[in-house]
């Protein structure tokens, strides 16, 4: 239904969503819409709010006095209707594109949407502030309805994040420039050095260091599970949960291995955040559902109106295979669409096979914040380490038991791999598990600087280095890179930089700040490195340093730095100026706690 809805768009009905369970309401209503529009696209709504001299927020109010007596809350996780009346907006938004003749459907289609629904409560709320149909579509069809003193940088920013029908050249280019750089970096191999870890607050089992080469052949549980294990499913009618890094030694995509294959049917594809095929871009920009042109199948979409698989979409399933590359961090969505399909496995009567695969970062090093109960989201669901230091398999084993899922689970291990073996110590190639995720350099430091999308620095979204360079338009990268320099943090190095986000965060403007050099990974904690660097930004530059405002992973109730962290006692020591020594020791004990745990549900040996 949303596949020519702007990512802005997108966020619009997401944003009605969350309004429409705070009102209590049943359903998804116009006036929901509206405030949703008002959340997401400011631009568009400041500049007939202004006109009408009057505000987004006494709009909220009068929507507030004019419905219903507020009911109770709604949780966010219940999966609220479209209204009829929000259903024809929608319908409304896609006739006034067609009739402009733009391929996208935006934020200002919808405000159309609205005023065409004429006896909603929010067509009558935009009609008593002057807005007239005709005008406004004249308005959005000569795209002249930017405030005055918008910059040419945020018009730039705005139609690449959102609509690009005027400067639809402009993101093209941006975007294949964007690639061609990714792809000429996709094969850094990082530096292969072997040290001892020191008391840093990651904890790991000190055993002798093997002599072996690069280049071992761990064989993958999704090759064990066609060639050796087809026991598992022979006979059975399969959904295969997968993205464009499922691939084997080959490159060959498991899906068309599976077709291709007989004594069970696959019936059904599954596609996780980012979409089945990798090319969603960022946080919270859902994914519609689909048909696999390679092979006929339909592609239900688990980062959309749901998370979990429904009963509908396991109709024609009775083994659902999950294989998918995890990167080694707590605060990545894989792991937990993982955890979705085992609930609805049991919910459903099905079976769940979880086929393993690498830690690309290792299996040995865990660290970092441990998740406190409270601070759940679809970037932590379970009380693990910030760098948990385990597979997905041996994730799934855990899950099952300590979430008490209790789901018909099999987990087909690997056959070769140990844990101190990082990604480029095998043969497996490196394909990315998500757009921003192009390197193992970037995993290896994405345990600590993914906090930084808890603020408002730019993580290196829009280079081509995401997660390695990190900065702001604030920042000395010279004062900045000596301050981090400093902490004398084992392993790394920081190389003052500028560079200029061609989206997301400070799209456009030139940045100072840091690039990571891992120089010895084994002693390398990337958690303490990441908090170095929020702490450093947020003493050196307290007047420019901004958390991210709500929401985040649809966490509407909570700071999203928070979120990330797994608790807010990371943020409250950062603002209360404890040194870093302090912070690292503050969550030894419950790091120890879950390292213990952890030894439980491991599968693999050290050697």
């Amino acid at each position: 239904m949303f596949e020519r809805f702007t990512e802005k768009a997108r966020r619009v009905i997401f944003f009605a969503r969350y309004e429409a369970s705070q009102f209590g309401t049943a359903a998804i209503e116009p006036e929901h819409l509206l405030l949703g529009l008002m959340r997401e696209d400011r631009t568009l709504t400041a500049r007939f709010l202004v006109r009408a001299k009057d505000s987004a927020e006494s709009i909220r109010k009068e929507v507030e006095w004019r419905a219903p007596p507020l009911r109770e809350k709604i949780s966010t996780s219940v999966e609220l209707p479209l209204a009829e009346e929000t259903k024809r907006v929608l319908q409304y938004a896609h006739e006034e594109s067609s009739r402009l003749q733009h391929r996208h459907i935006g934020t200002e289609h919808l405000l159309l949407g609205l005023l065409r629904e004429e006896r909603s409560m929010a067509a009558g709320i935009l009609y008593e502030r002057g807005l007239r149909l005709n005008a406004v579509r004249e308005e959005v069809a000569t795209g002249n309805y930017y405030p005055p003193g918008t910059s040419q940088i945020s018009l730039w920013a705005e139609a690449i994040s959102a609509y690009g029908d005027r400067l639809s050249a402009l993101a093209k280019v941006m975007h294949e420039q964007m690639n061609n750089m990714v792809t000429e970096k996709a094969n850094v191999i990082g530096e292969d050095i072997v040290a001892k870890t020191p008391d840093t607050g990651t904890l790991r089992v000190e055993q002798p260091h093997s002599n072996k080469g690069l280049g071992d052949h761990p064989v993958l549980g999704v090759e064990r599970l066609l060639a050796e294990r087809r026991a598992s499913i022979d006979g059975a009618r399969v959904g295969l949960v997968c993205n464009p890094a499922s691939v084997d030694h080959s490159l060959r995509h498991v899906a068309d291995l599976f077709k291709k294959q007989s004594g069970y049917k696959l019936t059904t594809l599954f596609g996780p955040q980012h979409g089945i095929r990798g090319d969603v871009q960022d946080n919270m920009i859902e994914s519609p559902h689909a048909f696999d042109q390679a092979t006929g199948l339909p592609i239900y979409s688990l980062y959309s109106e749901t998370r979990e698989p429904t009963e509908s979409m396991l109709k024609d399933v009775d083994v659902l295979v999950f294989d998918m590359q995890d990167v080694g961090c707590r605060i990545y969505t894989f792991v937990y669409t993982m955890a979705n399909c085992m609930r609805a496995a049991k919910k459903y009567g099905k079976k769940m096979v979880v086929c393993d695969r690498p830690n690309p970062i290792g299996g040995v090093q865990v660290a970092g914040t441990v998740l406190e109960a409270g601070f759940e989201s679809f970037v932590g669901q379970f009380p693990i380490a910030t760098r948990h230091g385990m597979t997905v398999g041996e994730l799934a084993l855990m899950f099952n038991e300590q979430g008490s899922i209790g789901c018909d689970l099999e987990v087909i291990k690997m056959d070769g791999w140990n844990r101190r073996d990082w990604f480029d110590e095998t043969d497996i190639p490196w394909v990315m598990p998500s757009p921003n995720m192009p390197t193992l350099d970037a995993a290896t430091v994405f345990p600590g600087t993914v906090h930084l999308e808890g603020t408002q620095m730019s993580e290196g979204r829009g280079t081509t280095r995401p997660f390695e360079i990190v900065g702001a338009p604030y920042l000395d990268p010279d004062k900045f890179s000596q301050m981090l320099n400093d902490y004398e943090l084992p392993g790394v190095r920081f190389r003052p930089v500028y560079f200029l986000p061609t989206f997301q965060k400070h799209a456009g403007q030139v940045c100072g700040g840091v690039q990571l050099h891992v120089l010895e990974r084994d002693v390398f904690e990337p958690v303490i490195a990441g908090v170095a660097i929020v702490k450093t930004a947020f003493d050196l530059y307290g007047e420019h340093f901004k958390w991210k405002e709500e929401p985040y992973e649809y966490v509407f109730d909570k700071n999203p730095f928070d979120v990330i962290a797994g608790t807010d006692a990371l943020r409250r020591a950062v603002e209360r100026g404890d040194s870093l020594a302090d912070i690292e020791q503050s969550w030894r004990g419950r790091l120890a706690e879950f390292s213990q745990l952890r030894d439980r549900y491991l599968l693999y040996r050290e050697a």
